[in-house]
């Protein structure tokens, strides 16, 4: 947040009312740090990486609404481990830090389109893992 707000003062001089409202202008600027911020943490998952990153394992969302810890993660955990290397870490990747379809065929130098199908049929086989609950 304090980058955020950081940001906003030292380009205070760039808003133009006539593009926007200031609080567009700072929500837009709060949001980029945000994704910014979020990628940075990505760099720890590695394309040549045999292991995953524990800390990226408790990074997965939490779906559980009564605050116990998401039952499936070791479960996950372990059908992520039965992944290739390279498709277990566009899917860390892509789903805990957001990196872009775009990003990710940059960082493996494979096409945008094979990336999509990569992830597709790494997502269905997460899924089959998992005993294909929905």
């Amino acid at each position: 947040m304090q980058e955020a707000f950081v940001r906003i003062w030292n380009r205070a001089g760039d808003f133009d009312r006539s593009l926007g409202s200031p609080i567009a202008w700072m929500t837009t600027i709060a949001r980029h740090t945000a994704i910014d911020a979020r990628r940075r943490g990505a760099e720890s998952v590695s394309a040549a990486s045999a292991e995953l990153a524990p800390e990226l394992i408790d990074n997965l969302a939490d779906p559980a609404t009564t605050g116990e810890r998401f039952s499936a993660g070791p479960r996950l955990a372990s059908c992520l481990e039965g992944l290739e290397v390279d498709r277990r870490g566009m899917v860390m990747l892509a789903y805990c830090h957001g990196w872009s379809r775009e990003e990710l065929s940059q960082r493996f130098d494979r096409p945008v389109a094979t990336i999509k199908t990569i992830l597709r049929r790494s997502l269905m086989a997460l899924k089959e893992c998992l005993g294909g609950r929905d």
